[in-house]
């Protein structure tokens, strides 16, 4: 455990050092959540229908979308674990006296908890907290109504962290069987993204495929989660939230040890 912790500290370190990325990051989030909430407005302005979530609501899940995006969101592998796999490099990975896939399972929680520092506390700062003194208290970001409603999350955001650190092992592993690993790696999150909540939330899809997108991995990395914030799912609901959530992470974790097995098994380094 002590090399496990060492290693996360020493990658989480590492990833904070992006000081300057992560602003130019807050600012497209920013902008690109002030687009999404306008958006959502005309629509709610002028539906005649009921829809499952208000429109307070809705602002809210896109502004914890925003800033949690590149936490929760794999948007690829670990880049230098596939660079290694593409040089032949990766043979002092397999030299260490460390569990493989444990050593990059840290790495990937690395990569998914430093955006939280960076980027989401002051995108929940300014959604939180600035919006509403310059005249757009429709549109900010409601602390959660609750004690109860923000344990829930809590909670619920734990195991979206840990379930997109389990989806970035399988982008990562990709490497092994691909000569590339682009293809994966850009059709992926490419997915995920939409039927996660990032683009639509998922209450407002057709009601026919509401079943699909709920059983899938990515309602639990973002909706779930999000709908525990702004009180669009009730507290109760957190444990059909984790159990959904730890199902899927039991299984893509042990796609992803076979994965690994296999890949190592047949593995070539070039030149010896």
């Amino acid at each position: 455990m002590n090399a496990y912790r060492s290693l996360f500290i020493a990658r989480f370190a590492l990833l904070l050092q992006y000081r300057a990325a992560a602003l130019a990051g807050i600012a497209t989030q920013l902008f690109w959540g002030l687009m999404k909430v306008m958006v959502l407005k005309a629509f709610f302005s002028h539906t005649t229908a009921a829809q499952p979530m208000t429109f307070q609501e809705a602002a809210g899940y896109v502004w914890l979308g925003q800033a949690f995006i590149l936490a929760i969101v794999p948007w690829s592998g670990d880049r230098e674990i596939q660079s290694l796999i593409r040089s032949g490099a990766i043979g002092y990975d397999l030299l260490r006296p460390i569990d493989l896939y444990n050593f990059w399972f840290t790495r990937a929680l690395a990569m998914r908890t430093a955006p939280l520092v960076l980027r989401a506390v002051p995108i929940l700062g300014v959604t939180m907290l600035l919006l509403p003194l310059v005249g757009l208290a429709e549109w900010f970001l409601a602390f959660p109504a609750s004690f109860a409603a923000l344990a829930a999350f809590l909670l619920a955001f734990i195991g979206a962290i840990l379930l997109s650190a389990a989806l970035t092992m399988l982008l990562t592993v990709s490497m092994m069987w691909t000569l590339s690993g682009e293809g994966v790696n850009s059709l992926f999150p490419t997915l995920i993204i939409m039927f996660s909540g990032m683009i639509v939330p998922l209450p407002l899809f057709p009601e026919w495929i509401k079943p699909l997108l709920n059983a899938l991995p990515f309602a639990g990395l973002l909706d779930q989660p999000l709908r525990l914030f702004t009180g669009n799912l009730p507290p109760s609901a957190v444990l059909t939230v984790l159990l959904h959530q730890g199902f899927w992470i039991v299984v893509i974790v042990l796609l992803g040890r076979f994965l690994v097995s296999q890949g190592v098994n047949k593995l070539v380094i070039q030149g010896g």
